[in-house]
């Protein structure tokens, strides 16, 4: 499958990866993470890696670990991109606040975005794509079902010295039906679903029962000439499954599915899941 680049940036950098994990810098801060998908052998040795971390998350089962600290360096930062500015810290599992394969995304919406534009995001996380949304003066919407998420979304709105995201705690889906039956159109829609999880009601979520209706509804909320991006990490949906089912909701409309990957610095490719287009 065709491949998308998200690019390394001033504070990320996307350094090593192999052997299951991967060596990232951010701003001035050096990580260790597990990977699945780094499964061929990384370039660096064990002890270059060694010398550049500060945190090493250690899996002690595949939902559960803990970050080991290798240097006096902050649990707390920021790092920019562009005019936003990210919040990160170490969480109870190995997410640091923001997902930087996402650059790719984060520079169409740049590119496309203009004043007065409605745009809606979707289990939107901790809010960078928003942000960007928002410094090019869009209206935003950021729904995401987890409150602490959205609560790291203000800090990183405030952070970023921009105001007026709406932001919606709620099953995303669902706010997103409701959303079509009161009428209301949108110039974009970013979506991040996860592939399984927990609701806000304890309902259970399986990204390939809900992926056509998270689609359709897209397609009744969408304007003319706008822009759907849909990311996708489920084992159950691979790129031919996506292309299928959003080919039958969009018919003749132009539909990309791509393969979301980076380059390291020492040039492995590694990649993050499948990244769908959909253009009017």
């Amino acid at each position: 499958m065709q491949a998308t680049y998200s690019q390394n940036w001033k504070d990320y950098e996307l350094i090593d990866a192999g052997g299951g994990k991967k060596l990232e810098r951010w701003g001035d801060i050096v990580t260790v993470r597990p990977d699945r998908l780094a499964y061929f052998p990384p370039v660096l040795t064990e002890k270059e890696w060694a010398t550049k971390t500060d945190f090493e998350f250690v899996e002690e089962t595949t939902t559960s670990g803990k970050w080991v600290k290798k240097t006096d360096a902050p649990d707390e930062w920021q790092i920019k991109f562009g005019k936003a500015v990210l919040n990160l810290k170490l969480t109870n599992y190995k997410h640091l606040g923001i997902f930087p394969e996402q650059q790719s995304n984060w520079e169409f919406i740049q590119n496309k975005v203009k004043t007065g534009d409605r745009v809606l995001n979707l289990f939107g996380y901790t809010g960078a794509a928003s942000i960007i949304a928002k410094i090019n003066q869009a209206e935003v919407i950021h729904c995401d079902s987890v409150k602490n998420v959205i609560n790291w979304g203000k800090e990183n709105m405030e952070s970023s010295e921009v105001d007026g995201i709406k932001w919606v705690v709620e099953d995303a889906l669902k706010f997103a039906q409701r959303e079509a039956k009161r009428g209301n159109k949108y110039n974009a829609i970013i979506m991040d679903p996860p592939a399984f999880g927990i609701g806000p009601k304890k309902e259970r979520w399986k990204l390939e029962d809900k992926f056509q209706d998270l689609l359709k509804t897209a397609k009744e909320l969408i304007e003319d000439k706008g822009f759907i991006i849909v990311n996708t990490y489920s084992p159950k949906l691979d790129g031919k499954k996506i292309k299928d089912i959003a080919s039958s909701v969009f018919n003749q409309q132009k539909v990309s599915v791509t393969r979301l990957s980076m380059k390291t610095t020492t040039g492995k490719r590694l990649d993050f899941g499948e990244l769908t287009r959909i253009q009017f």
